[in-house]
């Protein structure tokens, strides 16, 4: 069991719960939360949106039971919480993008945290999602460039020629659209996957996804895939 530190509600829908664990988490990397018995059955995979050795903190969005228990979590309460799971975004030097959608800036802040320690890098966030925006000022702070916008899509806005790399996470149709923006120009393009998942070990195959190199599991293989493993087919 873990405290909570604190469980802020940034809008109607959105939350960032941080609590009190041991880790050595990586960026890209997520933990399995509960916190409730029996129902739902499963918990709930959440990408560590930032973190030091004591602490590990998680963006979430209300979309049914289990985040709507979350959200009446208050300071000093305790969670259950498994991890860190998968692997991690690499560890890479250049001009970087980071595109994402809703929750999917979880994993991106994070590793625009660490990688914007690197004076030499330079990294732009793409950000967009529904109702009101989240997170200006952080994600301000680990970018040299942040593009937010609400209700609206940002892919269209990227100029892939000017990166080295992308990292992008979200929707399904907002990452294969990155890819496809992408494909043809020089970015490497990395994606977290969102996938439902019974265990975040490898043992129930519930997140089992397609790549050019057959079935994988996200949670153990990934979340992390080269673009061009999993949407080589679009």
């Amino acid at each position: 069991m873990a405290n909570i530190i604190y469980n802020k509600r940034l809008t109607d829908e959105y939350y960032l719960i941080k609590i009190e664990q041991k880790n050595d988490a990586k960026m890209g990397q997520f933990c399995m939360l509960r916190a409730w018995d029996n129902d739902p059955l499963l918990s709930r995979p959440l990408s560590i949106f930032d973190r030091d050795s004591s602490s590990m903190t998680f963006l979430y969005k209300i979309i049914g039971k289990g985040t709507e228990i979350m959200s009446t979590l208050k300071e000093n309460d305790e969670i259950i919480c498994y991890g860190p799971y998968g692997n991690n975004f690499p560890n890479i030097k250049g001009k970087i993008a980071m595109v994402g959608g809703g929750v999917g800036i979880a994993p991106l802040y994070y590793a625009a945290k660490e990688l914007s320690k690197d004076n030499d890098n330079i990294i732009d966030i793409y950000y967009s999602l529904r109702g009101v925006e989240i997170l200006r000022e952080e994600l301000t702070k680990v970018s040299d460039n942040l593009i937010l916008k609400t209700n609206q899509r940002v892919v269209s806005l990227v100029e892939a020629d000017k990166y080295d790399y992308i990292f992008t996470c979200g929707p399904e149709s907002l990452m294969k659209d990155v890819y496809k923006l992408s494909k043809d120009k020089k970015a490497t393009v990395y994606v977290s996957l969102e996938k439902r998942m019974g265990c975040g070990m490898g043992i129930c195959y519930v997140c089992t996804c397609k790549t050019k190199n057959g079935n994988k599991l996200t949670c153990k293989d990934g979340p992390i895939f080269l673009g061009s493993e999993v949407f080589t087919h679009e």
